[in-house]
């Protein structure tokens, strides 16, 4: 019999020393901070230094705990496949956490007294060394898996657009952590689908005859609602056997993909479709909004000032382009950016979406488009209240009035305010990328809001326009 491949050990071993290494030196630091380095000066020690044991001991009682913690959100797993930005949040959440058991703990134990100023350093420099700590995993991670190694086995079932997708995904991104050892069909893939490029292992039937030799992992199902007699019987077929299966939702499951069951009084009502946002989550959102777009103002003033001045002088024509796009609730607003085309760039062709290399945009638009530098005008929709700093970028009435009739829940967007930056676009999604799945991740977004989603998003938006090479 074949042996299982133990791939999966390695990274969550590597992380746990590494949470271990990382608290422990937080405890040592946070000592030394308090009671020797050059802080005591300004914040005299009254009560005499306490002895280093003491601190020793409740790491070695609280770290298992915090591990526990850790533990509990998955933070141990096999292929984060994550941006540091993503579980940055979550480990601050966690330490948090961590820290409010801590402190409730020690409340009880009347034998030694800990200091509240080693409390607080504790937080900060285990949020530090936590996080760069498994910064270093992680990329540690990613370079094992760019050079081949640790890599899990995976095979696709099924041959339709969205089987195509996954394929795509995962041979282009080996840093995903994942090898393709092929797919399975009724029938071979056309020359023309890109998994003609992908072996064809042979019929949906022979994945349980296949488990053993080929040391299959895990499958990714992309077969569509009409094709569930298939799906049952390849889960009965392999009954008893250690696989794991991963299904890729298709269009008519997303759409229901939000239901929920709400018990009132003893009777249960199924929850088609919530409210993504309350009346104090609005304030919120709005609030961090005006702080962030004037910050943010303040900040960009001299560059806007200077963009300006360069448009002026480069290209005949206003500065600004003013054009109406549809917001919250599908009401049309005006959206000011800095001018990146010909004042006739639409003359001849009517509305049209921005292209790669497009000959209609000036010699300091492809600039400012390449780096988004047209976009800090929207500032001042943010201001007024049209726009959100996170939210789902906003469309032409002429394009809306397209998508809707052809894309199913296009409308679904408008259910929160549109954004300078949003989901779709941290994800790649920018310029002409196909709408249908920039909705997608969308109606992800307005079904999953949260003011730490919108962090997260404008972290990866920093590093989108630093790195990214989809704009224009």
């Amino acid at each position: 019999m074949t042996k299982p491949r133990r791939n999966d050990f390695l990274i969550p071993f590597l992380t746990v020393i590494s949470d271990v290494l990382a608290l422990e030196g937080a405890f040592l630091l946070s000592y030394w901070l308090r009671f020797y380095s050059p802080v005591s000066r300004y914040y005299e020690v009254t009560l005499g230094v306490p002895p280093i044991a003491s601190y020793l001991f409740a790491s070695a009682v609280f770290i298992p705990v915090w591990l526990l913690v850790f533990r509990s959100r998955n933070m141990y797993g096999t292929r984060r496949n994550i941006h540091f930005s993503d579980e940055f949040f979550v480990t601050i959440r966690l330490i948090t956490i961590s820290m409010m058991i801590m402190m409730s703990a020690t409340f009880f134990y009347r034998e030694f007294s800990f200091s509240r100023g080693v409390f607080i350093l504790l937080w900060l420099t285990s949020c530090v060394l936590v996080s760069a700590g498994r910064f270093l995993v992680l990329e540690f991670e990613k370079n094992l898996y760019r050079g081949g190694r640790e890599l899990k086995s995976i095979v696709i079932i099924g041959r339709n657009a969205t089987a195509e997708n996954i394929y795509k995904l995962f041979s282009a991104k080996k840093v995903l952590g994942y090898e393709i050892l092929g797919y399975y069909s009724d029938a071979p893939a056309s020359p023309s689908s890109p998994l003609a490029e992908c072996k064809y292992l042979g019929e949906i039937t022979r994945v349980a005859l296949d488990l053993s030799s080929l040391r299959i992992q895990s499958a990714l199902i992309a077969l569509s609602h009409t094709e569930q007699e298939q799906l049952i019987e390849l889960l009965r077929e392999t009954e008893g056997k250690n696989i794991e299966y991963m299904m890729v939702p298709d269009l008519l499951e997303l759409m229901t993909s939000r239901v929920r069951i709400q018990e009132i009084e003893g009777v249960p009502f199924i929850k088609l479709k919530d409210i993504p946002m309350t009346t104090w989550s609005r304030i919120t959102k709005r609030t961090f909004d005006i702080v962030v777009a004037l910050i943010v103002l303040l900040i960009a003033l001299p560059v806007m000032v200077l963009v300006a001045a360069i448009i002026k002088l480069t290209s005949t024509g206003p500065v600004f382009y003013v054009q109406e796009r549809v917001g919250l609730d599908s009401v049309p607003f005006s959206l000011f950016k800095f001018r990146s085309m010909r004042i006739d760039a639409e003359q001849k062709t009517g509305p049209k979406r921005a292209t790669k290399d497009d000959n209609r945009a000036t010699l300091i638009g492809k600039i400012l488009r390449r780096t988004s530098l047209d976009e800090l005008p929207q500032l001042w929709n943010v201001l007024t209240g049209h726009m959100s700093i996170v939210g789902p970028r906003p469309e032409r009435p002429y394009f809306v009035q397209q998508f809707q009739n052809k894309i199913p829940r296009y409308l679904e967007r408008h259910r929160l305010k549109v954004g300078m930056t949003g989901w779709a676009q941290v994800n790649g999604l920018r310029g002409d990328a196909p709408i249908e799945e920039r909705t997608k991740f969308d109606i992800y977004y307005v079904e999953n809001w949260s003011l730490v989603f919108d962090l997260k998003i404008i972290l990866k938006t920093v590093r989108a326009v630093i790195f990214g090479e989809d704009a224009y």
